[in-house]
């Protein structure tokens, strides 16, 4: 085919961006916009910071408080929980440059349908049954309260958020788990089919499977305690911000779709061929980077806001450190392995630098609360080897994953959550609604726990690991077995045709000529 000049008026995206931003006037709109913004979050965090000060109050420090005064405390305490979902639910941006980027530009549009999609059936879905089977007391397996947030409490548990506040919360946190489905996918889902395990996916996966370590009666959540699943181990399942409940739930899924899908056509692999082999090329760069530092951005609603408690200012702060550092040392780390010892060393990857950063991001999830600094740099470096490592791993095992689905969230999200039981400084114990409470802190084997805290972490990502795998390859080989239109994977000319799955299931192109 001809190669065609491109014109001004028909340039992409990121060259009218350009454009425009070259103008004082547009720098001096978006610096005004941002300041604002981030006024009005520097307002809101110093409101937290201070509020126990101007009423008195220190974590912790009584066992009772005026009708006012606990008024107050859940109010900012479900002010804060709302920031945090905003923040959570922005990365639903992050992750459709991440993917678009990532992919080739025949698939582009697919993906932003299919992300738009996704959010509505989770949003539906997790109203209706959702946050029911997760969050609803039942059993150790599934809960049975709440569907369709009928006769619910006014605030949540003991925390004193509001009830539809916490839905808001976790409506976020399901999204991103099915988010993460479809990046391991690209290329070669019908759009019907990916309705049908989205839903599967954002009803009965994520959040039956969270209940167990997240459910008030979880049998991960209460193992260790008397009359519970394993009552000599004394220690229950922790996943403070979802390495395990979000990331590997999402991640193992998505590896069981890249299995049953099997690779798009056209797909060589490193073992097959050294010189030509290995992920076709990111059709995006900018937006896979744009789209990564959104992500991490919103990561500080994800750890931070998973206190569900503004009063707990000491521990909000570690965590977002830890998270911070994570991230850093995760892309360094995967940096320098492509670097040094990948097929293609000597290049500085830029792929490699935006996996490693969202491994770290992943793994920190489940410990943030309970290591310290130092420690989140060390999960932080291990993070990037996983990344890496896994990646060239299911590259060997001819497993097609366009963003590295599988390996950030699912392998990243299991080395985070055991990590807990290396790393827990024996400092700090639980978040609360008036603050921490360390009187029984966590305490991993590298700072003298013994293996009690590392069993139970292996244990629980054990359960849910193979739990989700098994069920979602169930449920993608059903939902492949369908006839067309509904089958899982799209016809093969819907796939190699011209315009590829965005003319052939959208009737659209991303960029027009």
């Amino acid at each position: 085919m001809k190669a065609r000049t491109i014109t001004p008026e028909k340039a992409s995206f990121f060259v009218r961006m350009n454009e425009n931003m070259s103008k004082p006037k547009n720098w001096k709109l978006g610096m005004t916009i941002f300041a604002g913004k981030m006024i009005g979050l520097f307002v809101v965090i110093m409101t937290m910071i201070m509020l126990p000060g101007i009423l008195g109050l220190s974590a912790m420090a009584a066992d009772t408080y005026t009708a006012h005064e606990t008024a107050v405390i859940n109010s900012l305490n479900t002010v804060w929980t709302l920031v945090a979902a905003a923040l959570v639910f922005g990365m639903q941006a992050g992750f459709v440059m991440l993917e678009a980027g990532f992919a080739r530009k025949r698939e582009t549009v697919n993906i932003l349908v299919e992300c738009v999609l996704d959010t509505a059936i989770c949003g539906v879905s997790f109203w209706a049954i959702g946050y029911a089977f997760m969050f609803g007391a039942g059993n150790g397996f599934i809960g049975n309260q709440y569907y369709f947030l009928q006769n619910a409490p006014a605030t949540y548990g003991t925390t004193g958020v509001a009830l539809l506040a916490h839905w808001i919360f976790q409506f976020a946190f399901a999204d991103t788990a099915s988010t993460i489905t479809s990046g391991a996918m690209i290329g070669r889902t019908s759009f019907r089919g990916d309705i049908i395990y989205s839903i599967a996916v954002t009803a009965f996966i994520y959040p039956i499977l969270g209940h167990w370590a997240w459910g008030p009666d979880g049998f991960l959540a209460l193992m260790g305690t008397p009359g519970n699943f394993l009552p000599s181990l004394g220690q229950g399942f922790r996943d403070f911000a979802g390495s395990t409940v979000v990331h590997t739930i999402g991640g193992m899924v998505s590896l069981a779709g890249a299995i049953v899908l099997g690779p798009r056509i056209g797909r060589v692999f490193l073992r097959d061929n050294h010189e030509k082999g290995g992920l076709p090329a990111a059709h995006s760069l900018p937006l896979a980077t744009i789209g990564a530092f959104l992500l991490w951005f919103g990561w500080y609603g994800f750890n931070p806001g998973s206190t569900l408690s503004a009063m707990d200012y000491e521990g909000i702060g570690r965590v977002a450190a830890n998270t911070t550092l994570a991230a850093c040392t995760g892309s360094l780390a995967a940096l320098l392995c492509a670097l040094w010892i990948g097929p293609f060393k000597g290049k500085f990857d830029t792929g490699f630098a935006l996996n490693g950063m969202l491994a770290g991001l992943v793994a920190i999830t489940c410990p943030c609360y309970w290591v310290s600094p130092f420690g989140s740099v060390l999960i932080g470096v291990v993070a990037g080897l996983v990344v890496f490592g896994g990646i060239y791993l299911l590259e060997y095992l001819r497993i097609d994953d366009p963003v590295g689905a599988v390996s950030v969230h699912g392998f990243a999200g299991i080395w985070g959550t055991l990590s807990l039981g290396l790393f827990a400084s024996g400092q700090y114990g639980a978040t609360g609604p008036l603050g921490a409470d360390n009187s029984a802190p966590v305490k991993g084997l590298f700072y003298g726990g013994g293996f009690d805290v590392l069993e139970a972490q292996a244990i629980g990502s054990f359960a849910i690991t193979i739990g989700t795998l098994l069920i979602s390859l169930l449920v993608m080989w059903a939902v492949m077995q369908l006839p067309y239109p509904f089958k899982l994977r799209v016809e093969p000319e819907g796939e190699t045709g011209p315009g590829g799955l965005d003319v052939w299931e959208h009737g659209a192109e991303a960029y027009h000529d």
